[in-house]
């Protein structure tokens, strides 16, 4: 069910930047960050204006019926997405896919209401799984699918259809990815919020007594057993308002590294990008899709047992840096494959840009699965009781929404403007990803003023 939203949100970015070329909206190729991030910004914008609504509705008619509507949803709009031929039109299912991707937070909730201390590291580490894989297998589905006319003749060349819409089969396969989610959530998904609880047995009432430091066991829940939500006031706590902030901070700068990406990859070397063709975009996302199993399964829980989640969520932020400072390096070595006189595709420069690309892709995945999963522990960690975990996952992402309006128009904004003019390092095209790392090192500095005890 969760694989659903990031694939179908993700499966755009190899072809982004084709997609508004072929818009002919932009006066340059410079410019094209300029329209990408408005498409960005509109998902974000329809997230933000639902998600507390998704978020409360839960905690009243339970999480299942959220979930269900929002799949819903985007197998719709992600169908609709492939026949779009306007920038108009991209915008408004955009937008909408933003509104029904809202119920995330939902399936927070419903996992954290599954665990309980013996495996909560491992449970909550399935959310940011399958969000990363599912980013990278939708973008590994956008970039080798895109224009299935031109890239497979052989099987393709003959159907008008994916002539005329060449971005429609990549949504065609999210959709199906939606619609499977859908069936699986309709005939095998239960309920996890218990709407009215039955007059609790002796046993049952004493198990809900507060537990004295150290003494809980492998059956004591995570969360408190009462569904009755507490008010904003109670809940949003000086401690729990510092961690909000610093992850919506993070979130706005992992985003500016996330959407420049694709644009940074697909732009001439000479201003700055790599040059890469749609498929190779779609290939250095999709390949992380393999490391992040491995490092969500069975690094992080390792990771968060032996050092706890305030450590993790720290060592997830300097691989993070180190990624949004060296990335744009690349293009010095994508700029003298370009104008060698060698034209061999399969050069040493051109095996050494892609080995450093790589590794640090995989570094960005890493950095992405510590803090996330490691964010996702602390709050819910702070929350009072299962009834006020929908108020605590919305709120969170309501925040993180925020950041992804702005986040995807300032670095699209900056990262024209820093290859329109012929200024100095770090004003060059290293700025957006120099201005990222900054942010995420006022995150890590800000990150030792919250205690252990979210662990």
């Amino acid at each position: 069910m969760r694989l659903a939203e990031p694939i179908n949100l993700n499966l755009i970015l190899p072809f982004l930047y084709k997609m508004i070329e072929d818009f002919d909206i932009a006066d340059s190729p410079k410019d094209i960050s300029y329209y990408s991030s408005m498409l960005f910004m509109s998902f974000s914008i329809g997230q933000t204006m639902i998600i507390v609504y998704w978020g409360r509705l839960s905690d009243r008619i339970g999480r299942r019926p959220v979930l269900i509507a929002g799949l819903v949803g985007i197998l719709a709009v992600s169908i609709l997405f492939g026949f779009t031929k306007s920038f108009a039109m991209a915008i408004v299912l955009r937008f909408a896919t933003g509104v029904f991707a809202g119920n995330g937070s939902v399936m927070k909730s419903a996992m954290a209401e599954i665990a309980d201390d013996t495996n909560r590291s491992r449970m909550m580490a399935l959310l940011p799984l399958s969000w990363n894989f599912g980013s990278m297998v939708g973008s590994g589905i956008g970039g080798v699918f895109y224009n299935p006319a031109e890239q497979f003749p052989g099987l393709f060349g003959n159907f008008k259809l994916f002539i005329y819409f060449p971005y429609l089969l990549p949504c065609l396969m999210g959709s199906t990815v939606a619609a499977y989610g859908l069936a699986a959530g309709f005939f095998n998904f239960k309920e996890t919020l218990i709407l009215q609880p039955t007059q609790p047995t002796h046993e049952e009432a004493a198990s809900e007594l507060p537990v004295a430091a150290g003494g809980s066991t492998e059956a004591t829940p995570l969360l408190a057993q009462s569904t009755k939500p507490s008010s904003m006031r109670s809940l949003l706590t000086p401690l729990v308002v510092r961690v909000m902030v610093t992850n919506a901070i993070m979130c706005f700068a992992y985003v500016m590294c996330d959407q420049l990406y694709p644009i940074f990859a697909a732009t001439d070397p000479r201003d700055g990008g790599l040059g890469l063709d749609p498929r190779s975009i779609g290939i250095s996302l999709g390949v992380e899709g393999i490391v992040v199993i491995y490092l969500q399964l069975v690094v992080y829980p390792r990771w968060e047992r032996k050092y706890g989640a305030l450590h993790c969520y720290r060592r997830g932020l300097a691989f993070a840096i180190f990624y949004a400072v060296c990335m744009p390096f690349l293009s010095i070595i994508a700029a003298h494959i370009q104008t060698s006189a060698s034209t061999l595709s399969m050069s040493y420069e051109y095996i050494g840009m892609w080995v450093i690309l790589m590794s640090l892709m995989t570094m960005r995945i890493t950095s992405s699965v510590m803090s996330y999963t490691s964010i996702n522990l602390m709050i819910t960690n702070m929350a009072p009781s299962r009834g006020d975990l929908g108020f605590m996952n919305s709120t969170q992402q309501l925040g993180m929404s925020i950041m992804r309006i702005f986040a995807p128009a300032i670095s699209g904004t900056l990262w024209s403007w820093s290859i329109k003019h012929s200024l100095p390092f770090p004003f060059n095209s290293h700025f957006v990803w120099l201005l990222s790392a900054l942010l995420l090192c006022i995150v890590l500095w800000q990150s030792y003023s919250v205690p252990d005890s979210v662990n």
